[in-house]
């Protein structure tokens, strides 16, 4: 039998999802068979599910990539599944019908419940979460508001996001801080060791570490929480980078020891692009300052970091949408196929000669972002070669002391598509003996 919530987000399909234009009609082919698969695959636990092609083909009729390229390159941003997309366009219509009345009489009205809903999916209570449009926005909030001083230090790793990197920096140039820097050697499956090359930098000026959850360049897993204890311990303040963490894998903000915790909704959580949120602790906010100015009387409020301006409040407001599909799916179901899918690949191809495996296999570690890579050849090469003769994207890295070719699939995603993929590396390999 269907979950109440699944049932729900499917009886309103055809209003919500398509407006006026299926009112009363029929729902259409592919949600009537995404319905039949929820309901014949409810008995199967998560795990049974991952390998499930038939369920995970009706996910993938919920969306509308396109047939003439196979996108693992969902790293950099994912597609939107048709009920987000009908919905955003939907409430842009709406807003053009009369914008200063529907946008902010209309449409800002539906922030509060976002917020709350927002919250519950995250585990953090709606007064600490703030709407972004990005990860970058939410976390250079974070950056730049923060009251540090000459000589202050930050522990950061060279293998976080160039766009926090290149913010810190600012601040260092501008403000005087000291960025302390941690070299990660990756993947890693050693807790000791990931914790400890952090704590290690800790020292007495330490004001805040900076945590990316999970590496974009590799999909390695960070033990947050372990090394947020830590820092505690000593008095430092935690920011986590979340943008590949939220809605790929399971956990609660209120798990991870986090002060401040920044993501974007349009990987993991399938929400429109340009998407994303803030946590920042009750006890923090007052002393952060928010990136763009806000009135008097909002020292404590979480709202003060949304004082954006004119915004396109359609893309906003069809983040509810992401939120029913995510919980249609259900958190554990996605986790589960999203290991599944990277693991399907990588064992194909992680024992063929030359080939470097750049992600660890194991849950708690790694997910869905894998790395792969063939010595003595340049991951561009290896990236050109997919598209070119498969039309498989993807996005070659070099950054750092990490190279490869990350492969990013999503719940869309098909093990056919995938076989494609090991395919094309087997060839590769050949190509190059």
């Amino acid at each position: 039998m269907l979950s109440p919530n699944r049932r729900s987000f499917l009886q309103t399909l055809s209003t919500a999802g398509f407006g006026a234009l299926l009112a009363g009609t029929a729902l259409p082919a592919w949600s009537r068979q995404l319905e039949r698969s929820l309901a014949d695959y409810s008995s199967f636990d998560a795990d049974k599910l991952a390998s499930e092609e038939d369920f995970w083909y009706s996910i993938q009729q919920a969306y509308t990539v396109s047939p003439s390229i196979i996108n693992l390159n969902n790293g950099g941003v994912s597609p939107s599944p048709r009920v987000v997309q009908e919905a955003m366009k939907r409430f842009q219509d709406l807003s053009n019908e009369g914008p200063s009345y529907f946008m902010w009489r209309i449409l800002d009205q539906g922030r509060e419940p976002l917020r709350a809903n927002l919250a519950r999916l995250a585990g953090c209570h709606p007064e600490e979460l703030a709407i972004q449009r990005n990860a970058s926005e939410a976390l250079e909030t974070v950056i730049f508001g923060l009251p540090l001083k000459a000589g202050d230090e930050v522990v950061l790793s060279k293998q976080d996001y160039p766009n926090m990197i290149n913010a810190w920096k600012q601040r260092e140039k501008r403000d005087g801080i000291k960025l302390v820097w941690v070299n990660l050697e990756l993947p890693s499956e050693d807790t000791a060791y990931l914790i400890q090359q952090y704590s290690s930098a800790f020292t007495t000026k330490t004001r805040i570490v900076h945590i990316t959850h999970i590496i974009n360049w590799n999909g390695q897993i960070l033990p947050v929480r372990k090394i947020a204890d830590a820092a505690h311990d000593r008095g430092i303040e935690v920011l986590v980078d979340g943008a590949h963490s939220f809605a790929h894998f399971q956990f609660q903000l209120k798990e991870l020891g986090a002060d401040y915790f920044g993501t974007s909704l349009h990987k993991w959580l399938s929400a429109c692009i340009g998407t994303g949120f803030l946590f920042v602790k009750k006890e923090k906010i007052e002393k952060l300052y928010p990136l763009f100015g806000a009135p008097a009387g909002q020292e404590t409020n979480i709202r003060k970091f949304e004082n954006l301006g004119t915004r396109p409040f359609f893309i906003e407001q069809a983040i509810g949408k992401a939120i029913e599909f995510q919980e249609m799916i259900g958190a554990e179901r996605k986790e589960k196929r999203l290991h599944y899918l990277k693991n399907y690949w990588m064992e194909q191809v992680k024992d063929l000669s030359g080939v470097e495996i750049g992600t660890s296999l194991q849950p708690g570690f790694g997910c869905a972002i894998g790395l792969v890579g063939v010595k003595y050849r340049k991951p561009a090469d290896l990236d050109q070669f997919l598209f070119n003769k498969f039309k498989i994207h993807t996005v070659g890295i070099e950054w750092e002391n990490i190279k490869g070719v990350r492969i990013t699939p999503h719940v869309y995603t098909t093990t056919k598509q995938l076989d494609l993929l090991v395919k094309g590396i087997r060839e590769f390999v050949k190509s190059g003996v």
